[in-house]
C-alpha cells in the first residue's frame, strides 16, 4: 500500500516535499517512482528510485530542480520538488513496481491516491 501526502499550493520559485509511506513487502527490492498528470494530458514520468540501492532516474525538465530519496527506517520516499513552475502543477502518484524500472505507467502493481500540487 502507498499513500502520498505533502502536496499543496505554492507560488512560482517555492518547494514542496512529497512523502510517499510504503507498506508491506518491505523486504523486497522494488522500483518506486514518481508520476503526475494533468486533466486531459498523459501521465508523465517524474522519478524513479531503486529501492535495494538508491539509484535514481529522473525525466531530463526534473533534473536539478527534483530529488527522490528513500528513508527506509520509515518505509518511506520522498520528492523533494524546488524551484517549481507553474507548469508543475498536477496530480503527484507514487507508484511501485517489483523488479525492473521502467516509465511505463502501465507496469507499475501498486498506486497510491494522489497528491495535488498547485503553483501559481
Amino acid at each position: 500500500q502507498l499513500v502520498e501526502s505533502g502536496g499543496g499550493s505554492v507560488e512560482a520559485g517555492g518547494s514542496l516535499r512529497l512523502s510517499c509511506a510504503a507498506s508491506g513487502h518491505a523486504d523486497s527490492a522494488y522500483c518506486i517512482a514518481w508520476f503526475r498528470q494533468t486533466p486531459g494530458k498523459a501521465r508523465e514520468g517524474v522519478a524513479i528510485i531503486y529501492t535495494r540501492d538508491s539509484s535514481t532516474i529522473y525525466a531530463d525538465s526534473m533534473k536539478g530542480r527534483f530529488t527522490i530519496s528513500q528513508d527506509n527506517a520509515k518505509n518511506t520516499l520522498y520528492l523533494q520538488m524546488n524551484s517549481l513552475k507553474p507548469e508543475d502543477t498536477a496530480m503527484y502518484y507514487c507508484a511501485a513496481v517489483r523488479g525492473a524500472c521502467t516509465w511505463n505507467s502501465a507496469l507499475y502493481n501498486y498506486w497510491g491516491q494522489g497528491t495535488q500540487v498547485t503553483v501559481s
